[in-house]
């Protein structure tokens, strides 16, 4: 079976291209399905059976591709590729990157090929259908998987294409979202409160680590109650771990369960103290609030420019459509975590 997306010819140059890459004989794919979510990458089932090679036998694998329209955060997909085996070699639990394609004449478009792994991302399925003892071993371990991610440091030399890290990433990330407010032009006050807020508290550099910048619930995957992997690098960048963590306690990533602050999953002080006892690294709170009102900053400019795929870029997508309605939640979410301090 294969998509409309790709007609047969397009499948019979991935199949060849495929051979090349592994050394087979002869590669033919039986099945590429498009993956339920994900509305900034597409991500493709594929089954295919190589004969000979490095993937001898019937494989089971990811092809991921970008979208029609894309937002300007994401990596190309050789950066992605690059931080992925970067991550999976440093031990963090992700699908084993396989290979990447930047030649567009293969499928139309760069993709890179990963393992499948078993598991669901639905994020309101994992914090509404997972019994308490199963939500706190997920957070646990992956408090333990962020720890491993944040021991990587600049500047290893496989991830030169992400640029020298920032001195400030506190202040390049505020000066980021100042400029993306102004190149807009409907206002957001509360959103500028948020840029005028976050000047005024904006804390200390930190040593730069390499942080996912998309770490939520939603971006994993757990099989029955069991984490498998964490997904989706097109974020991926020096940044101060801070980052991540407050991305994760982001209200919006919560899936309605507010009590549990870290991802749905557990309160707050729970998780930090997961990862704390992971890194060897204490947590400063008024640092972390910083973090999350930008966080939620960041979401809200990121909504808007989901909103502008659809409604400017024009890609039909009832999920891009929707995600414009989320500004309001970022507002209030940025009154509340800004109203005490």
């Amino acid at each position: 079976m294969v998509s409309a997306k790709f007609d047969v010819a397009a499948v019979e140059r991935l199949g060849r291209h495929l051979a090349v890459r592994t050394g087979a004989v002869r590669v033919v794919v039986s099945e590429l399905r498009r993956l339920p979510h994900g509305s900034v990458q597409e991500n493709w089932q594929l089954r295919a059976d190589f004969e000979g090679g490095v993937l001898a036998g019937r494989q089971h694998l990811v092809l991921r591709t970008n979208a029609a329209t894309r937002l300007s955060e994401s990596r190309d997909k050789a950066s992605e590729f690059a931080i992925m085996r970067m991550v999976h070699d440093a031990g963090v639990t992700v699908p084993e990157p396989i290979l990447c394609c930047t030649d567009p004449t293969v499928i139309g478009e760069s993709f890179l090929l990963m393992r499948w792994m078993p598991g669901s991302a639905e994020g309101g399925a994992i914090v509404d259908r997972l019994p308490v003892a199963s939500r706190e071993l997920i957070a646990a371990r992956l408090a333990q998987e962020l720890a491993t991610l944040h021991a990587i440091h600049p500047p290893p030399a496989e991830l030169a294409m992400l640029g020298p890290p920032p001195r400030d990433a506190a202040q390049q990330r505020v000066a980021e979202m100042a400029q993306a407010l102004e190149r807009r032009d409907d206002p957001y006050p509360v959103a500028e409160w948020a840029v005028r807020w976050l000047i005024r508290h904006a804390p200390p550099p930190s040593a730069p680590v390499l942080c996912h910048r998309d770490f939520r619930t939603g971006n994993y995957l757990v099989d029955g109650d069991r984490f498998t992997a964490l997904l989706d690098w097109e974020f991926a960048g020096w940044s101060d771990p801070a980052e991540d963590i407050g991305w994760f306690c982001l209200g919006c990533w919560r899936f309605g369960a507010r009590e549990r602050e870290a991802g749905g999953l557990v309160p707050r002080d729970i998780f930090l103290r997961a990862y704390e006892a992971a890194s060897g690294t204490p947590v400063d709170r008024d640092r972390l609030r910083f973090w999350e009102v930008l966080a939620a900053l960041r979401w809200l400019v990121i909504a808007l420019e989901q909103r502008d795929r659809c409604l400017i870029g024009g890609e039909a997508s009832l999920d891009l459509a929707l995600t414009g309605r989320r500004p309001a939640e970022c507002e209030l979410e940025i009154l509340m975590l800004t109203e005490a301090a």
